[in-house]
């Protein structure tokens, strides 16, 4: 499969199955171009060793005339060699070898590799967007015990097998309104390290209103990474991200992210933002962040019902395709002035990446990654908390449902009947299986704006990194 498109300035050539992406000239652009519309590559072969004549080949004759029109026969010959030399390569019209992998996908054995802890099923902020119902997960408001949040490290450890790095995340609601558990946590975890061979990396996800100076010393210590909820400019966060009483937060939190930020020397962290159709220009928030000082932004499309005022709707795409390109042109630009950020949705990784199973399955929620609700049931992941059809089991029996599991094994990029074809299948492992479901009612399923909007991220940040390696 063959993907292209300009963008920067660069001509654009993806070969799909074996993740080579190129940058060209445009008569070359052209060839692949006329190739991948024919679908004659076979054809192409021919015509370059000199079995057959062009003219045996209507199609490819007539584009023939429009190149010779267009180009000189020297460049046609050289380009003609350099996309026959690539096919050869195997890195321009390749075979799909994954089809057949997935296959294997429902026998393999699967550890539990990381945990979301839901630590605080309560939040005191009214976000409008909250797919938590305000951090209650639309339950009763409940923290996690610390014997709980115990058994569950206990579990991660005993289902890991022998993977020796283990991620947990502490997550709500907000977990800062049960920061004591998740200093015992912490220490609990760090007690298990040794004796098991295990290595527990933490993460803290906040809204910031109750970070202090202590807190911030703690997390600087054990927090392998901050996520810091913020979406933009002032009025923008105040809008979505209110207190309960209906005030606004930016300016409680902003100073205590900055200070975060320079404390942990502008790494290990994201400021992690959510735009919505309030304000479809949400590259000005993304620059606003970059203009506060943060150089690890994060910000993505919500995703919503279409009956709320705030949600993103089809019309609403090629105003954001747009905002993406506004963006890399930013980013671009601040780079060459020395002052570059880094966007989470724009960092790809072409040369080594995330391993084959990963690219065709994607983050292995109910399989190697689950959520602990804070009474201890095991969920997919944080977005299926609460929904009892996708109950796994409870952190003192462990995953019960195995028929559950065995379906999230089986999701992947061919399961998916939108997937197949899409060029992007690779880099976005078929979405998030818990948009897929609330939007299709499958977790096989895809949620098309989301799919749109992911496609075009996957453009920008392909482009981003060939404009670096041309440096």
């Amino acid at each position: 499969m063959i993907h292209q498109y300009k963008n920067s300035g660069l001509n654009i050539v993806m070969d799909i199955e074996s993740g080579s992406v190129h940058v060209v000239d445009d008569i070359v652009y052209d060839i692949v171009h006329a190739l991948d519309a024919m679908d004659s590559v076979s054809d192409f072969r021919k015509v370059s060793d000199g079995e057959v004549k062009a003219s045996d080949f209507s199609e490819l004759e007539g584009y023939l005339k429009f190149m010779l029109s267009k180009y000189n026969d020297e460049d046609i010959e050289e380009a003609y060699n350099e996309v026959k030399e690539l096919i050869e390569e195997e890195r321009l019209f390749t075979d799909d070898i994954y089809k057949d992998f997935v296959m294997d996908f429902k026998k393999r054995t699967t550890v539990v590799k990381a945990l979301c802890l839901h630590i605080a099923h309560d939040c005191n902020l009214a976000c409008k967007y909250c797919f938590a119902d305000e951090g209650e997960y639309h339950g009763k408001r409940e923290l996690m015990s610390y014997e709980v949040g115990k058994k569950a490290l206990d579990f991660l450890v005993a289902n890991s097998g022998s993977r020796t790095n283990l991620e947990v995340d502490f997550f709500g609601g907000e977990p800062l309104m049960n920061f004591e558990v998740v200093k015992q946590l912490v220490k609990y975890g760090r007690s298990l390290e040794e004796p098991n061979n295990k290595k527990f990396r933490f993460t803290l996800t906040t809204n910031g209103v109750l970070l202090d100076d202590d807190i911030l010393e703690f997390a600087n210590k054990e927090m392998s990474n901050l996520v810091l909820s913020l979406d933009g400019r002032k009025e923008v966060h105040d809008l979505m991200r209110p207190r309960r009483g209906g005030q606004g937060s930016y300016d409680t939190v902003v100073p205590k992210f900055i200070k975060a930020a320079e404390s942990r020397n502008q790494m290990n962290y994201y400021v992690r933002g959510t735009y919505t159709r309030n304000n479809l220009d949400f590259a000005k928030d993304v620059i606003h962040m970059a203009d506060l000082g943060f150089e690890q932004i994060s910000v993505e499309p919500v995703v919503a019902d279409k009956s709320e005022s705030y949600a993103i709707r089809e019309e609403d795409i090629d105003t954001l395709i747009k905002q993406y390109d506004e963006l890399t042109a930013e980013m671009i630009k601040r780079k060459k002035e020395g002052k570059p950020f880094n966007f989470f949705h724009f960092m790809i990784d072409l040369s080594g990446g995330p391993c084959v199973a990963k690219r065709l399955s994607g983050c292995g929620s109910g399989t190697e990654y689950l959520a602990v609700s804070p009474s201890g049931e095991l969920y997919p992941c944080h977005q299926f908390m609460g929904m009892k059809d996708f109950l796994l089991g409870n952190v003192d029996e462990g995953v019960i449902r195995t028929d559950i599991r065995d379906e999230f094994k089986l999701c992947n990029v061919y399961a998916k009947e939108k997937c197949k074809n899409c060029f992007a299948k690779f880099y976005c492992s078929g979405g998030c299986a818990a948009n897929s479901y609330n939007f299709s009612g499958s977790i096989n399923g895809t949620y098309e704006i989301g799919c749109e909007l992911q496609k075009k991220r996957i453009e920008c940040a392909i482009a981003l990194k060939a404009l670096e390696f041309d440096e």
